[in-house]
């Protein structure tokens, strides 16, 4: 039985899953890359300042993959929409495996910071380009009723990945090899994953350019500005891409300060605080499905608005407030830390909301803003700690990123209305919208 019948056999389970069944190799791509992406996601900065590089140039290389990072999210949807999904994959994949090749081959060996930072730093744009492609080919080619569930299987495939089992994988592995080995096995797991998309993911929505025939004609420029000004053309993507900012802002800040909060205020040893960590991402990576899911059923709207924003801000105080509460009860504090790992999974329907409030045409340039908004985040996390914490203390910092959350949800439920949402079926303002939206595109 090859692939395509095995595939045909397994439709209707899958579907139920809410995974859409001509995407479903995609989703084993994707976490097969990531678990590669993520093997030296723990050990690569004290790796490097131990082997000919000092920890400061350590760090300004890895600021700098996080630059990348954020241009490679824009340009997994900008270059979508251009050539296709697919050879945005593709390009995201050759990217990894030549610079992380000059990398290993190149930079480590001669311990040249110049070769470090021409190598390392690109590779940063690469798995965005690979993952947040695929997130947009989902968008693209899911049926309206299963995009929920659909980008929650793909939150679970990509933090499955960065950084949960390419953690789980170096531990292992730097056993049983060292670290240099285990770098090299890294790309490996990522050649592994690139050969899967390649081979199995078939369905053709992704084969081509996201524009539509009227629109192929104008240049590429044209189509790469595009997934700019439609800030401006669908003000309604302007604020989707704030709430996605939002979404993981507080996250990528929390691991600042954490680390001392728990270890030094409440007295938690190293391992209970990474034990609390890694439970929180187990729980909450598993419910990106159900979530999803659940979105697809009640509104993605409705599910963004209440669990993801409001959640979000109630969890996360909690989370912070019930240790110190509760004298560092280990137990409370995991339970709470993983309420908050699930509240996050509320804002799985931001993708499926981004591709269904423009036209059409715009489809593959609302997810380029998806991906850009993304990537901010792990800029903004940092940057606003730092100016919260300077005007208000660590307390400060918290109800600061709590009140985000609320704002979030204030934008979802005024301005992320969308015909093609689940829940807004018997809403009038969406009929309206509705009817707006059939007149423009006329």
């Amino acid at each position: 039985m090859n692939n395509n019948q095995q595939l045909a056999s397994r439709a209707p389970v899958l579907s139920r899953l809410g995974i859409p069944p001509a995407l479903a190799w995609g989703y084993v791509a994707v976490l097969l890359f990531m678990i590669g992406d993520g093997v030296e996601s723990n050990f690569i900065a004290p790796y490097l300042s131990r082997n000919g590089f000092t920890l400061d140039i350590a760090t300004t290389v890895i600021a700098f993959y996080g630059v990348t990072v954020t241009i490679g999210s824009w340009l997994a949807g900008a270059l979508s929409t251009l050539i296709g999904p697919r050879n945005v994959m593709i390009l995201g994949g050759v990217i990894w495996i030549v610079f992380e090749i000059l990398f290993l081959a190149v930079a480590l060996p001669s311990q040249s910071v110049i070769a470090l930072m021409l190598t390392y730093g690109p590779r940063g744009i690469a798995y965005p380009m690979f993952a947040y492609a695929f997130l947009v080919w989902i968008q693209a080619a899911a049926p309206a009723d299963m995009r929920g569930s659909a980008t929650g299987w793909f939150w679970l495939s990509f933090t499955g990945g960065l950084p949960t089992l390419g953690s789980l994988v170096a531990i292992f592995s730097i056993g049983l090899m060292d670290e240099y080995a285990t770098l090299w096995l890294s790309l490996a797991i990522v050649a592994v994953g690139m050969l899967v998309m390649l081979v199995a993911l078939k369905e053709r929505t992704g084969y081509a350019p996201l524009l539509d025939k009227a629109h192929r004609h104008q240049s590429p420029g044209r189509t790469l500005v595009g997934g700019i000004d439609i800030l401006w053309r669908e003000p309604r993507i302007a604020a989707a891409a704030v709430v996605r900012i939002i979404n993981t802002t507080p996250y990528f800040g929390f691991f600042i300060f954490l680390p001392g909060f728990f270890t030094e205020r409440i007295g938690f040893s190293q391992t209970e605080y990474l034990s609390l960590i890694t439970i929180m991402g187990l729980v909450g990576m598993s419910f990106n499905p159900v979530i999803g899911k659940m979105s697809d059923i009640i509104g993605w709207r409705k599910v963004l608005t209440l669990f993801g924003g409001l959640g979000s801000a109630i969890a996360m105080l909690l989370m912070y407030f019930v240790p110190l509460w509760s004298g560092g009860s280990f137990v409370l504090s995991v339970i709470f830390a993983c309420l908050y790992g699930i509240t996050l999974c509320g804002y799985v329907p931001a993708a499926a909301l981004f591709s269904t409030l423009c036209q059409p045409k715009d489809r593959g340039n609302a997810m380029a803003i998806y991906c850009f908004a993304a990537g901010m985040s792990t800029f903004f996390g940092p940057a606003l700690y730092g100016i919260f914490n300077g005007l208000f203390n660590t307390e400060g910092v918290i109800w600061g990123y709590a009140a985000l959350y609320v704002i979030s949800a204030v934008i979802s439920w005024l301005f992320l209305l969308s015909p093609q949402d689940p829940g807004e079926q018997n809403n009038p303002a969406v009929a309206r919208l509705r009817k707006l939206d059939s007149a423009i595109s006329e």
